[in-house]
Formats: C-alpha cells, sequence, structure tokens
C-alpha cells in the first residue's frame, strides 16, 4: 500500500531566496533585510489607536444619550453591549490587516538596490536601484520603531495606492516609498546612508576614470510602476546617482519634516 504525503506550502517558498524574485547577480549582496513589526504598523497605519477613540466617543456618547432619554443606568449600560462588540470586531479586524502585512512583507537592502516585497493578496516586487534613489529620511515613533522614507530621483513615480501602506502618509503627489514600523529603525536608516554614499562615491569614481574623449554616460531608465516590479537580473547604471540627502557621514540620515 502506498501512503501519499501531502506537504504544505507557503506562497513564497519558491522564492530562490527569501523577499527575491530571483537570484542576486554576483557581484551584488545583501546588506540587510528585515520586515515592519506588526504592532507598530497597526497603530501608525492602520491607526488602531485613533480608530479605538472614535469608538470610545461613540459608545459614551451613545450611553449618555441613553441615560438623557431614559434616566436610567441600567438601560444606558444595556444599550452597549452590540455596539462595543461590533467595535471590537473592526478593531480586531484592522489588527489582522496590520498583522498579514507585515507578515508578508520583506524589506532587502542590497549594496545596488531596495527591494519591497509587499501584498496581502496579490505579491508585488518593488525594485528600486540605488542610482535612483536621491534620499532618504528617518521618521523617528514612540517605543523605538521608525520609517525610513526614500526619495526617488527625477520624475520616477510609483503610484500611492500600489505602495499603501509601505508609503510616507500624505505625500501623493512626489510618492516615498517608506520601509515602514521598523523595529529598529535608526540602525537600518544608517544602512541605507551608508549604501546610498558608497553608491555615490563608486559613481564618482566610474566618472573620474574615463578617458578625456569619451561620450557622455547615458541616464538610467526611470523607475515607474511598471520598471519597479522588474527582474533583479539588470540593475540601472550607475552613471545617473545623485548626492543622497541621507549618507553615513555628518550624524547620518536628515530627520524627516512631520
Amino acid at each position: 500500500m502506498t501512503t501519499l504525503r501531502v506537504q504544505a506550502t507557503g506562497e513564497h517558498d519558491g522564492e530562490p531566496v527569501p523577499g527575491l524574485p530571483g537570484h542576486l547577480p554576483a557581484d551584488e549582496h545583501i546588506v540587510w533585510q528585515g520586515a515592519p513589526d506588526w504592532k507598530a504598523l497597526a497603530v501608525q497605519a492602520f491607526h488602531l489607536r485613533k480608530v479605538a477613540l472614535y469608538f470610545g466617543l461613540l459608545l459614551a456618547w451613545l450611553a449618555l444619550a441613553t441615560l438623557h432619554d431614559t434616566g436610567s443606568t441600567t438601560r444606558a449600560l444595556a444599550a452597549l453591549p452590540m455596539p462595543a462588540a461590533l467595535a471590537a470586531a473592526g478593531l480586531g479586524l484592522l489588527a489582522f490587516l496590520a498583522w498579514l502585512s507585515a507578515r508578508t512583507t520583506v524589506y532587502t537592502l542590497t549594496n545596488r538596490r531596495v527591494v519591497m516585497r509587499v501584498g496581502i493578496v496579490l505579491t508585488v516586487t518593488f525594485n528600486l536601484p540605488l542610482q535612483r534613489i536621491d534620499g532618504a529620511a528617518l521618521r523617528r515613533h514612540a517605543g523605538g520603531s521608525g520609517d525610513v522614507c526614500l526619495h526617488l530621483a527625477g520624475p520616477d513615480r510609483i503610484a500611492y495606492l500600489h505602495l499603501w501602506p509601505h508609503v510616507r502618509p500624505w505625500r501623493v503627489a512626489r510618492t516615498e516609498p517608506t520601509l515602514r514600523a521598523l523595529p529598529q529603525a535608526e540602525a537600518v536608516a544608517r544602512q541605507v546612508a551608508a549604501a546610498l554614499q558608497a553608491t555615490l562615491d563608486a559613481a564618482g569614481a566610474a566618472a573620474h576614470s574615463l578617458p578625456p574623449m569619451a561620450s557622455p554616460i547615458s541616464p538610467a531608465s526611470a523607475v515607474s510602476p511598471t520598471s519597479a516590479v522588474s527582474s533583479l537580473g539588470t540593475p540601472a547604471s550607475a552613471s545617473t546617482a545623485r548626492q543622497p540627502e541621507a549618507t553615513a557621514s555628518g550624524g547620518g540620515l536628515r530627520p524627516a519634516a512631520a
């Protein structure tokens, strides 16, 4: 009698490298890899505390209104269980979505790019070459967590809804892909700054090594929602690197504006 063995597999079990859609080139390596803290993500991106406060105010108003109309404390309290249960269900749903979002997210920093594998139902991988990142900023939050916001160079754009919640809040016209709710955001920010500085230095060294009569280097292609999900096989040219706003020197990343 033959025994059939069934092994459960996850959605991302087929990834050659966790968090990446393919193998890295030989001259590229992973510097850092991580994911959001789901509790911090629930507070910062899904606004769990604000929603809880809103529901609390509604329940208090309901109890006071019932007490005013009936004059009975018992009836005022009796009016609360069902709305309270609905509020608890709503808060539980937000917390569950935050947990799912954090569980399905992997942020990867290499010496050439930032890769964001995100998505609960539909997984999308955003590939952001360091040459196309104009700078970065650190947003600190209570509890030691924080966000690292990436400023895309030139006309590069990714749609806000494509990125959410992995995007800087309210930056709709000029979106900033963001590594959200990182437990040790400052340490990660320093690594991003160092990688940006190294990319800038390499681009400068390559430019100085050109012969005098060499033709100008053509600019790399812009990052767009289409190119952002491209394969890892061909990184963008280093010729378009700009001075990053956040570098490892001078105190690390500059703080983000509120």
